[in-house]
């Protein structure tokens, strides 16, 4: 089944904070819009080959940890080069293999139409030996994050969902996540960019909740973001 062209978004450029390019494909849960998943986040990921190792250990994975996904109001998808029937197919070797029931679909992409809006597959990467992406999108349909992964390693559910509780809480408390936070470790202001605000930080006078080494680096604790009164 080929693709609508909903845009002309020139796709040369994948970043954060640009539009997702919509696409409209046959999936194992029927035909499926990107933007009919506006409102939530959704995770894209790609997978190189189906009946591969690598890609069935991070479709198990994803299925394992698909209740924690929920609770953060996110909806997987992942694309596969080959059609709809080998990945139904490979639903059923993975249930009939390991017990496990895959809740989310697979996206046929027979032609690498979606895989070249998303420049998974350009001049010097080929599909089949592709690396392994994950596209993080916003409930209002913008890219917020990339990861790319070699062929030959599988994805980190556990940083998948750390980063999604990251921007979660960035968007709700315009708090920032320092280096290996996890949720429940403080979280940091964004640095200010007013003098008068500097040097209340630098002298202790930044309001109660927030603790600051100086004036540039503040932290609060992330059980009180919402009650705080920050500067």
């Amino acid at each position: 089944m080929g693709i609508d062209n909903h845009n002309n978004i020139d796709t040369g450029c994948i970043t954060i904070g640009r539009m997702a390019p919509d696409f409209t494909t046959l999936s194992t849960e029927g035909v499926i819009t990107l933007s009919q998943f506006r409102g939530k986040w959704v995770v894209l990921v790609d997978e190189p080959g189906n009946f591969a190792s690598t890609s069935t250990s991070s479709l198990l994975a994803l299925a394992n940890h698909y209740e924690e996904f929920v609770k953060r109001n996110v909806q997987i998808l992942c694309l596969t080069i080959d059609n709809n029937f080998a990945n139904i197919e490979w639903l059923v070797d993975i249930y009939r293999t390991y017990g496990v029931f895959v809740p989310f679909p697979l996206l046929e992409d027979r032609n690498a139409d979606i895989a070249k809006r998303y420049n998974i597959v350009n001049p010097d990467r080929i599909y089949e030996q592709s690396v392994r992406d994950v596209f993080i999108i916003g409930p209002d349909g913008r890219i917020r994050c990339i990861l790319t992964y070699p062929n030959s390693c599988g994805r980190n559910t556990y940083e998948m969902l750390r980063i999604i509780d990251s921007l979660q809480v960035t968007d709700a408390y315009n708090a920032y996540t320092p280096a290996n936070w996890m949720p429940g470790d403080p979280v940091m202001m964004p640095t200010t960019h007013s003098f008068r605000e500097a040097l209340l930080k630098a002298t202790g006078q930044s309001g109660t909740g927030l603790v600051c080494n100086n004036w540039y680096s503040c932290y609060t604790d992330y059980n009180t973001l919402g009650t705080s009164t920050l500067i």
